[in-house]
C-alpha cells in the first residue's frame, strides 16, 4: 500500500512539473510530417543512437535472466520475434519489408543473420541517410523514404512483412494494416510488435490515467493507442490475411528496457557529454516520459503487443 501511494505521489509531482515544462514544447501528433520531423531531429542530434545503439526499440529480457545487457537485449528481441512469428521458416533470399525501419538495426540483422533481401522504409529522410551510412557494403538491405500509410509497392511484393514499434505513430490503424498486408504475398509471414493501451472501452481510464496517456501521446508524436485485442481484430478481418492471427502481451519480457534506457546515460556518460551541453538538457527532458512509460506498462495501462499471421 505504501509503495502504491509513493508511486502515485511521485507521478503527481512529475505531472505537475511536466505541465509547466512541456506546456509550449510538446511534440504533439499533427500529421505524418510531425512524425518525420521528430525522428529527423532525434537522428540528427545522435543522442538516441549514442544511448540506444542501432535499435530504437525495446529489448527482450528472458524471464530467467533480467540482467542481460541493454543493447544485447535489443538484438535478442529481433531474434525472439523472428522465431516466434515463424519468419525464420522463410528461405534465404526471401524478400522482407521492414516498415518503420529506423536507422536499420533490425533490417541488418534480418539480412546478415537470416540471409533475407530486406527493404526498409521510414518517413524520416534523416533515418534513411543514417541507415545507409551504417550498412556495410554487401549487406542486402536498401532503405527508402516512404509513408507506411501509402506503400509504393505492388500487391504481394514481399515474402515477409516486419514492423516494430511503428504503429503507435499511425493515425489510422486499419489503413496501416491494409497497406502492410496488401504487399504480403499469399502464404507470406507477418510479424509486428507495437505499443498498445489496455482495452479502454472495457476498462475506462481513471482521471489520473487519462493525464498519463495524454503525456505519452503528446511527447512522442503518437496520435492514439488501441488495444491488442482491437488491432488483432483489424488484422483478422483484413481481406489479405489468412484470418488466423495470434497475439500476445510481452510486457514481462520488455519492461526492464525502460529503466535500462535511463541507466545507459550513467553507464555511458561520455555518450551524452561528447555531444555538448544541449544533449544533456535533451536527455533530461526524456526522463519523465520514460518513467511514465515504465509506470504505464508496469501497471497494465499500456501493453506491448506482438502479432503474427500469414498472408
Amino acid at each position: 500500500m505504501f509503495e502504491l501511494l509513493s508511486s502515485f505521489l511521485l507521478l503527481i509531482v512529475f505531472l505537475l512539473v511536466l505541465s509547466i515544462i512541456w506546456r509550449n514544447n510538446a511534440r504533439k501528433y499533427i500529421s505524418s510530417g510531425t512524425v518525420a520531423s521528430a525522428y529527423d531531429s532525434w537522428t540528427q542530434d545522435k543522442l538516441l543512437e549514442r544511448l540506444w545503439g542501432e535499435h530504437i526499440h525495446l529489448g527482450y529480457y528472458p524471464l530467467t535472466d533480467k540482467n542481460i545487457d541493454f543493447r544485447k537485449a535489443k538484438v535478442q528481441f529481433v531474434h525472439e520475434l523472428v522465431k516466434w512469428s515463424g519468419l525464420d521458416k522463410l528461405p534465404k533470399g526471401s524478400r522482407i519489408l521492414d516498415v518503420g525501419c529506423g536507422i536499420g538495426g533490425s533490417s541488418r540483422i534480418l539480412a546478415k543473420y537470416y540471409g533475407f533481401n530486406v527493404t526498409g522504409i521510414t518517413i524520416s529522410p534523416a533515418q534513411v541517410k543514417r541507415a545507409r551510412e551504417l550498412t556495410p557494403i554487401g549487406v542486402n538491405c536498401n532503405f527508402q523514404v516512404m509513408d507506411a500509410m501509402d506503400l509504393k509497392f505492388a500487391d504481394g511484393s514481399f515474402d515477409g512483412v516486419w514492423s516494430v514499434e511503428a504503429g503507435a505513430h499511425m493515425n489510422n490503424k486499419t489503413k496501416f494494416a491494409d497497406e502492410m498486408l496488401r504487399t504480403l504475398r499469399p502464404g507470406g509471414y507477418f510479424a509486428l510488435a507495437d505499443w498498445n493501451s489496455r482495452d479502454l472501452n472495457q476498462y475506462p481510464p481513471s482521471f489520473f490515467e487519462k493525464l498519463v496517456l495524454k503525456q505519452l501521446l503528446e511527447q512522442w508524436v503518437h496520435p492514439n493507442f488501441i488495444s491488442i485485442y482491437d488491432f488483432g481484430n483489424i488484422l483478422r478481418t483484413n481481406k489479405n490475411s489468412s484470418g488466423k492471427v495470434i497475439s500476445e502481451n510481452w510486457n514481462s519480457y520488455t519492461n526492464p528496457s525502460w529503466y535500462d534506457s535511463i541507466l545507459e546515460g550513467i553507464r555511458r556518460p561520455f555518450s551524452i557529454l561528447s555531444l555538448g551541453p544541449l544533449a544533456i538538457v535533451k536527455s533530461i527532458r526524456e526522463i519523465p516520459t520514460i518513467l511514465l512509460m515504465n509506470w504505464a506498462f508496469r501497471k497494465g495501462l499500456m501493453e506491448f503487443g506482438v502479432y503474427k499471421c500469414r498472408g
